[in-house]
């Protein structure tokens, strides 16, 4: 089912693979690029059925944003036209989402607090925003800015349009009547908005045109909006669309907004059901989105009648060639997504353009998009984690002779700890993907094997690529051998902890709450210290929030600015890093999670051996986002 194709209002697409609408923060200047469009192209060459493009604003008051695309003039149409053609040319559809927050504002352009607004003054948790009631008159512009912007993605070719009601941007939340506090028409029918907008869009487009909703069938906020009236709504509204896009969640609180972007924690496909309860109501179409990041959790949602077309976006963020992969039946080449959140979603809360941390190339498609042809050479790479990895997989597609050398008896570095911990065992796939791509590519592979300089010396490589990673951080702390203290490696590695434990969390990245939890979970009573203000401070923001309700959960003891010093007469002492005052926590266990140091002795030994590049935590301990990027950097270059 997942490669028939579906036909809307006589448009047809190849197959039932959807890329929702995501922000890339590809463009700079509110417009259409050369880098989103060689994105998106690679989705639609890799076979993608339909491309669902990042929102456009239909009004001034629409800008979420600084760099969002704005679909507000005319002049936005030649990049439009552009990347339509740039899609159709590779076979897909491609439909523009139109967007208008109201009081969902994340920043503006020049660093002043933007005037939002909303049906009614209803306060935002999540952005700490208090919005202007919208009055009549700025109601009527932006129900004519839907309907303009519609036109000028017709006129740009594109197959259709998007109306964005999910999350809790500006048609939910006036659906919603805990924020849609109006007495005027626009309260006394909270569907009135919606059916102008829609109505308006559809009288100013081509009768073949596409006109969609996206919602969310149930915002996970006890003042959001609730499934039974999301299934009222889509039944009203259903004339006047063309398909119905599910997702969950929405973007006024924490608890909600997690639902944008799910991270691993959350099933795959978890929102099949509550799609497959729309679509039983509803006569047009059914798409849901996700955690559908494998075809075979795509196929199991259409056989059980859920829905009519599955969105995959992180999976093609991942694989874009995903979809041709799967047609094939080439299923163990499908290098699938993990659910991190750390280079796709997380990048766009930092402002960064996108990417993916198994596959640095999206994103960066004008640079690494195509691999050049190199005069053989012969490589050696040293140490089997994910820097390594990738470096040798590149290479040798690219016509280098390469040998991977890793001392353990398992690739995979500090990846294989990561998926130890709870609710984590998902990372694990970056090994698995990886290590299939360096046996396409036809990567030598030698385990349980130490580089030395006398193996250098006898191989004779013309580049060594050290990939060696790192090794915990333990400082000189006092103690007087009262507190058991172990790091986080050794506790993974099977160590027992006492039962009172305290996690010294340097970081503030997953390592430090991940391990808190396994702890718990054996019974052990849990402070965990940062050194940082916040929990989780260097994750993407789902991740953080899903970890941080997690631990609030169990009942572990979150301590920030706080600093480990030493341990003596059973007690832990910590430092508050802002005024230097004493912490003190009873524990028989403190467990170390410092950071990492790198391991790169070797690269001295053998520097008048070879050319020697030093890639990953080898070079500076930090994510296995760089390690892999570095991978790919390090072999384009040989």
């Amino acid at each position: 089912m997942l490669f028939s194709p579906l036909t809307i209002r006589g448009r047809v697409i190849r197959n039932r693979i959807l890329s929702t609408g995501h922000d890339t923060t590809l463009p700079t200047d509110g417009t259409v690029n050369a880098a989103l469009i060689a994105y998106h192209q690679a989705r639609a060459k890799g076979g993608v059925g339909l491309i669902v493009t990042q929102v456009a604003g239909v009004h001034e008051t629409a800008r979420y944003t600084s760099h969002m695309l704005m679909a507000t003039e005319d002049a936005c149409i030649p990049g439009y036209r552009a990347l339509a053609a740039a899609i159709h040319a590779e076979g897909a559809k491609v439909v523009s989402q139109l967007f208008h927050p109201g009081r969902e504002i994340m920043e503006s352009a020049d660093g002043l607090l933007a005037v939002a607004y909303a049906p009614s003054i209803s306060p935002n948790e999540r952005f700490h925003v208090m919005p202007r009631a919208l009055e009549p008159g700025l109601i009527a512009e932006i129900v004519a800015g839907y309907a303009a912007a519609a036109r000028r993605m017709a006129e740009a070719g594109l197959d259709g349009v998007e109306y964005v009601a999910s999350h809790g941007y500006l048609p939910a939340q006036f659906l919603n009547p805990r924020v849609n506090r109006r007495t005027d028409a626009w309260g006394s029918d909270r569907l009135k908005f919606l059916r102008d907008c829609l109505t308006a869009m559809r009288a100013a487009v081509p009768e073949d045109f596409i006109i969609g909703l996206r919602i969310s069938s149930d915002e996970r906020e006890e003042a959001g909006l609730q499934a039974d009236e999301t299934l009222s709504a889509c039944r009203a509204l259903e004339p006047l669309v063309d398909y119905v896009n599910v997702t969950a969640g929405t973007s006024a609180t924490m608890a909600g907004a997690v639902h944008i972007v799910a991270p691993m924690a959350y099933q795959a496909g978890y929102l099949g059901a509550e799609a497959g309860a729309l679509k039983a109501a509803l006569t047009v179409p059914v798409f849901v989105a996700g955690r559908i990041n494998q075809p075979q959790v795509a196929q199991a949602i259409l056989a059980a009648g859920q829905a009519d077309m599955c969105g995959m976006t992180r999976a093609l963020i991942c694989d874009p060639e995903m979809p041709a992969k799967a047609e094939a039946g080439r299923l163990d080449d499908i290098r699938a997504c993990i659910g991190c959140n750390q280079a796709c979603i997380g990048h766009f809360h930092r402002g960064l353009p996108i990417s993916c941390i198994q596959h640095p190339e999206t994103g960066r498609e004008l640079a690494y998009g195509t691999l050049t042809p190199a005069t053989p050479r012969k490589v050696m790479v040293v140490g089997g984690g994910p820097a390594g990895m990738k470096a040798a997989a590149v290479a040798a597609a690219r016509g280098h002779a390469v040998t991977l050398y890793e001392a353990e008896a398992q690739l995979g570095g500090q990846a294989r700890l990561a998926q130890l911990l709870p609710r984590r065992a998902e990372f694990g796939g970056i090994v698995t993907n990886l290590a299939r791509e360096m046996e396409l590519a036809q990567v030598q592979l030698r385990r349980g094997t130490r580089v030395t300089r006398e193996l250098v010396q006898a191989e004779a490589p013309d580049v060594v690529i050290l990939a060696t990673g790192a090794k915990p951080y333990v400082p000189d702390l006092p103690e007087d051998g009262s507190v058991q203290v172990l790091t986080v490696w050794e506790v993974l590695q099977g160590a027992r902890t006492g039962r009172r434990v305290v996690v010294a969390d340097w970081r503030s990245d997953w390592i430090g709450p991940g391990i808190a939890e396994a702890l718990v979970q054996q019974g052990c009573s849990v402070t965990l210290a940062l050194t940082a203000p916040m929990l989780g401070g260097q994750l993407p923001l789902y991740v953080r929030d899903d970890i941080a309700a997690r631990l609030h959960g169990l009942g572990v003891t979150v301590t920030p600015y706080a600093r480990l010093y030493g341990t003596a007469g059973g007690t832990v002492y910590l430092q508050h890093t802002a005024s230097g005052a004493a912490i003190e926590v009873e524990a028989d266990t403190v467990v170390l999670c410092l950071g990492h140091q790198p391991v790169d002795d070797l690269r001295a030994e053998i520097a008048d051996l070879a050319e020697v590049v030093t890639i990953g935590d080898a070079m500076a301990p930090r994510t296995a986002e760089e390690a892999v990027f570095e991978g790919l950097r390090a072999a384009s270059r040989i």
